[in-house]
């Protein structure tokens, strides 16, 4: 026998219905609720990504087209600066009306380019290029109303000429600007995409990791109630129907626990039954079995008269068969008692070591009988037990192991403590049970094809019965090794 641990049914008794308290959410309800809710945050951050990738790709776009116009603008404020230079130094050799026109036309389109640069570059530099080109009119106007002087053309050409330089460098500081206002962009645009991207990836996080609390918490509400499913399940398979079973939980898993309370109700109910008809059957065959013992014994003892050969015989047979037929009924109430005690054992500090010995004590004779030496192992041991059950349970094993070891074979019984319970040995040198019986050898009134050495009268199969249930209601288990 090895220990075990009873587990209550319900964690209260009583046969009253649980009382309701609101709505309770089915388990199929929970289930939906909380994968709609992980939809929804992982949903959210799905959504925050795709509006952050948006913004980021409408701002690239924006700064993309920003940059294509003020490079643009500036290319073509070169290449106006480069018309007018050739046109102002035309101009002055030549005093050609048609250059001059063509001067003003590209200073015009340079003025509106410079415009445009105006709201992105510095403006100091954009002073400096209007200073400049004024500088570079105020020549070609000083060019136009005075004669044309062949001595004077080349000094004028060459102080536009400088001039003109002064614009190309002016030209360039403002190409490189652009440069430089393009690569602020750009490094602008990506610390955002960064900001976005980390952003993004700690919603994720904290929605993982928000989903996966919320499976945990509703792994762990629901296990709870399910292993109390379990727990009421093997305790109906044991027998235990005392304890009413209510399972808290959702409103389903609820309905299961009422199921298998009322379950519990019909077995309990179905287990009074049968104890009742059983003793009352036994007490009704005991009477007229009684006056039918009584009747053959006066035949026998020839209180009606001397009985012939024949009649004796009969007599004898039917003697035998009421003594067998008494016998069964007694052991069919002993079982009965011993089920019925079984139910609620009375625990009580109890000394296996000297339990274990008297009952060796009581076998004594019969042990003698067969020349059976009985041996123990073990120490003093204390255990919270129910002596009659247990010493009830031992007895049959030890009358068993007699009973069916060979003539001078040795039976031994021990005893050790494992973790918080013990477990009890009892084994002999004895055929053993036939693989055929293994499975039922425990079940009530079967009798297994293996019989004991020397005939004697078979057992009615209630022995081991009365052992499983005496273990069972001490919360252990019987093995057949």
């Amino acid at each position: 026998m090895s220990p075990g641990k009873s587990r209550p049914a319900a964690a209260d008794g009583g046969g009253s219905a649980p009382v309701r308290h609101g709505f309770k959410p089915s388990f199929r309800q929970l289930l939906l609720a909380a994968f709609l809710l992980m939809a929804t945050l992982l949903g959210a951050v799905a959504l925050r990504g795709q509006f952050t990738l948006e913004q980021l790709l409408q701002k690239s776009r924006t700064s993309a087209e920003r940059n294509l116009r003020l490079t643009g603008n500036v290319e073509r404020l070169g290449e106006q600066g480069r018309i007018m230079e050739r046109a102002a130094r035309q101009f002055v050799v030549l005093r050609d009306p048609t250059l001059r026109q063509t001067y003003a036309v590209a200073a015009a389109q340079a003025d509106g380019h410079l415009k445009s640069l105006a709201t992105d570059l510095d403006p100091a530099t954009i002073g400096a290029w209007r200073q400049a080109r004024s500088a570079v009119e105020a020549e070609v106007d000083q060019a136009s109303e005075t004669p044309p002087l062949a001595s004077l053309a080349p000094l004028r050409d060459q102080r536009i000429a400088v001039r003109f330089r002064q614009l190309d460098e002016l030209h360039e500081a403002l190409a490189g600007q652009v440069r430089e206002f393009s690569v602020q962009r750009n490094e602008a645009l990506q610390a955002e995409l960064d900001a976005g991207r980390n952003a993004v990836g700690q919603l994720l996080l904290l929605a993982l990791a928000l989903a996966g609390l919320l499976a945990l918490a509703l792994a762990t509400g629901l296990a709870r109630p399910l292993r109390r499913v379990e727990v009421a399940i093997d305790a109906l398979g044991q027998n235990q129907l005392d304890n009413r079973i209510d399972i808290p939980g959702p409103s389903d898993v609820r309905q299961i626990g009422r199921r298998l309370d009322n379950l519990r109700q019909r077995l309990a109910a179905s287990e009074d039954d049968k104890a009742r008809v059983l003793r009352h059957v036994s007490h009704e065959l005991k009477t007229p079995l009684a006056a039918l013992r009584e009747g053959v014994a006066l035949l026998q003892d020839g209180v009606a008269g001397p009985l012939s050969d024949n009649q004796r015989e009969v007599v004898r047979i039917l003697n035998d068969n009421s003594a067998t037929l008494q016998r069964r009924i007694e052991d069919l109430l002993r079982f009965n008692a011993a089920v019925f005690a079984a139910q609620a054992p009375v625990r009580r500090s109890t000394e296996l070591k000297s339990l274990i010995a008297g009952l060796v004590t009581e076998q004594e004779l019969q042990a003698r009988a067969k020349a059976v030496a009985v041996q123990t192992d073990g120490d003093e041991l204390r255990a919270e037990l129910d002596p009659e059950l247990i010493a009830s349970a031992i007895g049959n094993l030890l009358s068993n192991a007699i009973r069916y070891s060979p003539r001078d074979g040795v039976v031994q019984v021990g005893w050790v403590q494992q973790g918080d319970g013990v477990r009890i040995r009892v084994s002999d040198e004895g055929p053993g049970v036939d693989a055929a019986d293994r499975a039922r050898i425990f079940e009530p009134f079967y009798r297994g094809h293996t019989q004991p050495e020397g005939g004697g009268l078979p057992g009615t199969g209630i022995g081991l019965s009365i052992v499983a249930e005496t273990v069972a209601a001490h919360g252990g288990t019987v093995t057949l090794l």
